[in-house]
């Protein structure tokens, strides 16, 4: 029985296949939700302090970084969400901004329309892909999902204008799969093996400077590693280059954007302690973010995932 998932704004729905090893992924309207599970729910985003600048700046910064909530979901399925006001700070929402997502996993926040802002979000449960716009009603996208243990949307990898999502499978192959602008994805490519390397994999947006959404990785001896965009779909980043040591300070690491409206991609880490530091992206292919600056003090392992 397919389950469903929820939150809010704007999509649409086709075929998703997730080739070879898995069945094809057929696109459904609203799925059945199971009989022994609430369905998960998101309110609408509400830009409350300085909504001018986001709102402009999101505007204009669709080819560069979006501008984006950053979202944190806890352990009993409660999203909140933190709104950037300017020079890299960041605040809650006074409210929580859903409930119901215990059972979801590999949350990631896509924009469709490419206005520079996300529309909704996907999420994996019971190995099936769900879709759920900000506004909108969830939609189940497929099953076959549960051959991944990383899912991520780095923006529009595929050089168009919906963002894409990457998938990384047990073997270590990262596959491609284009965003179709309405929630549904196209068949998935293979662009590489050997990415079980990687404990952490992030980005939302060019960081390099060249206009392109880059990714990093993490290795497991805490090396962080850049991959610069090409904005071809089948071959869509460059050979990596080292960008840092002493990484495996950090549990997390994690990107939803643009968070000091400067047009530049920025990460996010949290420490062992439950502090979250910011790096600042600087448009350079060799020195990509700047020195940390902590955001948040402490707290922020009560989240199980961030996007």
């Amino acid at each position: 029985m397919a389950h469903s998932s929820g939150l809010n704004r704007s999509g649409l729905l086709s075929r998703v296949t997730v080739a070879a090893i898995t069945a094809a992924l057929v696109g459904t309207s609203t799925a059945a939700v199971a009989a022994d599970a609430p369905q998960p729910s998101v309110s609408a985003p509400e830009r409350t302090s300085n909504a001018t600048a986001f709102a402009a700046t999101a505007a204009t910064a669709a080819a560069a970084a979006p501008v984006n909530y950053l979202n944190g979901v806890n352990s009993a399925g409660v999203i909140w969400r933190y709104e950037p006001v300017g020079g890299g700070a960041i605040q809650r929402l006074a409210d929580s901004s859903g409930t119901g997502w215990n059972y979801h996993k590999h949350f990631t926040q896509a924009d469709l329309d490419g206005n520079g802002s996300s529309n909704g979000l996907y999420a994996v449960r019971d190995g099936s892909l769900h879709y759920t716009p900000f506004g909108g009603s969830p939609r189940n996208i497929g099953a076959g999902w549960g051959i991944y243990n990383e899912i991520i949307s780095a923006s529009n990898t595929g050089g168009a204008v919906a963002d894409d999502l990457l998938a990384r499978d047990s073997s270590g192959v990262l596959w491609h799969y284009l965003g179709l602008g309405n929630g549904a994805l196209s068949q998935r490519t293979r662009i590489g093996s050997g990415w079980n390397a990687y404990t952490q994999i992030a980005g939302k947006g060019d960081v390099s400077g060249d206009g392109r959404p880059d990714i990093v990785a993490r290795d497991g001896s805490g090396v962080l590693w850049l991959y610069k965009g090409t904005g071809n779909y089948r071959t869509p980043f460059t050979s990596r280059t080292r960008i840092g040591s002493g990484w495996n300070a950090y549990n997390a690491i994690v990107s939803s954007g643009d968070l000091d409206f400067d047009g530049k991609a920025d990460l996010v880490a949290r420490d062992a302690s439950g502090a979250l530091w910011l790096y600042k992206g600087r448009g350079s292919a060799t020195t990509p973010y700047s020195g940390r600056v902590k955001i948040g003090t402490s707290g922020w392992n009560g989240f199980r995932e961030m996007f």
